[in-house]
């Protein structure tokens, strides 16, 4: 199982490195690929990430795709017409679309998803109603959508992410770790 987290100038850390390290953790094979043409990709707030790859190479592979938010990395995600071609590629062949955040904005760009159950950052709500039903929830999950209401709830979202990915007990496992539970 291989899982691509998508990094824009401008992501908000949190929300693509939580998963990272909980699938990670899971023992899912998850790489970062930079939708720029270099692998150094800059976050809201000035860290330096390198990227493990490109989205201008192959990353259709992937079982799941993960958006994270970030102004103003959800934008630059959804002004990026690979972005937008890589979620209706993985979001028509069945496969897991997450997005968290202002991310969600990315699905309507995309023209996926809509009538589905999703959470978002308040920033964007009033964006996305009418095409989505928007819950509010911390992290909701219709189908293959999976979606996170913001920064501080990225970890719920990341364990969300792992406990469909993972077996059950990898996941206890690490929240045991976590002392989470």
């Amino acid at each position: 199982m291989k899982v691509y987290i998508l990094l824009a100038d401008g992501f908000e850390t949190i929300e693509a490195l939580t998963p990272l390290d909980i699938l990670r953790r899971c023992g899912i094979d998850v790489k970062t690929a930079s939708i720029t043409d270099s692998l150094e990709v800059i976050s809201s707030h000035g860290l330096k990430v390198q990227a493990d790859t490109l989205l201008s190479l192959e990353v259709a592979d992937g079982e799941m795709v993960i958006l994270p938010g970030g102004f103003p990395g959800y934008v630059n995600l959804r002004e990026n017409q690979k972005v937008l071609s890589l979620v209706r590629e993985y979001f028509e062949a069945g496969k897991y679309v997450a997005a968290i955040c202002g991310a969600p904005t990315v699905l309507k760009e995309a023209g996926v998803a809509n009538d589905k159950k999703i959470t978002c950052h308040s920033s964007v709500l009033d964006e996305m109603k009418g095409d989505y039903c928007c819950t509010c929830a911390d992290v909701e999950c219709d189908g293959k959508i999976i979606t996170g209401k913001g920064a501080g709830l990225s970890l719920p979202f990341a364990l969300r992410l792992a406990e469909i990915l993972a077996p059950a007990s990898v996941v206890d496992k690490v929240k045991q770790g976590l002392q989470i539970v």
